[in-house]
């Protein structure tokens, strides 16, 4: 079904109103949207089922039709700190984790990366909010601003996994399987290109985290990230 992320004040009684110039456009000249068809919008709690009422130059009206609560978060909150990745690897990471429902990132400023950054917040938001439409998602995911590891506040956290490829034994099956509690909140830490510093898996361990090996095998920062998340959320459904 056509979905439309709407602020809230844009729903007046059992009426929602989608100004916003792409997703006029989008709906109207891709969808090719008519009065009397069908669309789904989110604002961030809720999932509203419409019925077209007005399909104008500059603003569709929808009636609302059926309201549901989100069906598609989870209980259990995974958060993913990632050392910030060159070129489109990381528009692809933040696509990637939105789809499968990771709820926070943190791109992370390491020793090792080498990425300069310039204003990318804009273009990072701007990602997720298309794939939350593509995943038919209710809430929106939130990208923190840029930070270093010692900003993480690490306190909020129930467990923090890092995937490391100098670690050979502890697997995240052998460290899930020993949790005696299902975490309510969870971070994973995944480094840049170049890997983490010793110096910073060293910090990691002294802030409590959980250092695992995804494997015999190096992935790269997006795809141990893709991983890493799919296996938790997957977990915790």
């Amino acid at each position: 079904m056509i979905s439309v992320i709407i602020p809230k004040e844009n729903i007046v009684g059992e009426m929602v109103t989608i100004s916003e110039k792409l997703d006029v456009n989008h709906l109207k000249n891709s969808f090719r949207l008519k009065v009397g068809d069908i669309f789904r919008a989110v604002d961030g709690e809720f999932e509203y089922i419409c019925k077209a009422t007005v399909v104008e130059k500059k603003e569709i009206v929808g009636e609302i039709v059926e309201k549901n609560e989100d069906r598609f978060s989870k209980k259990t909150k995974v958060h993913s700190a990632i050392g910030i990745l060159k070129n489109d690897k990381m528009d692809l990471t933040i696509q990637k984790l939105t789809e499968i429902g990771v709820d926070k990132i943190i791109p992370l400023m390491t020793k090792r990366g080498v990425v300069k950054l310039s204003e990318k917040k804009d273009k990072w938001d701007l990602i997720a909010r298309e794939a939350i439409k593509q995943c038919q998602a209710v809430k929106m995911m939130d990208i923190a601003d840029t930070m270093k590891l010692k900003d993480i506040d690490f306190s909020q956290y129930d467990l923090v996994v890092v995937p490391y490829e100098c670690e050979e034994d502890k697997t995240i099956k052998n460290l899930l399987n020993g949790l005696e509690e299902k975490p309510r909140k969870i971070l994973y830490i995944v480094g840049p290109e170049g890997g983490f510093d010793p110096e910073e898996i060293e910090f990691l361990k002294e802030k409590g985290a959980n250092i695992v090996t995804l494997g015999k095998r190096i992935l790269r920062a997006e795809t141990a990230s893709i991983v890493v998340g799919g296996i938790l959320v997957n977990e915790y459904e």
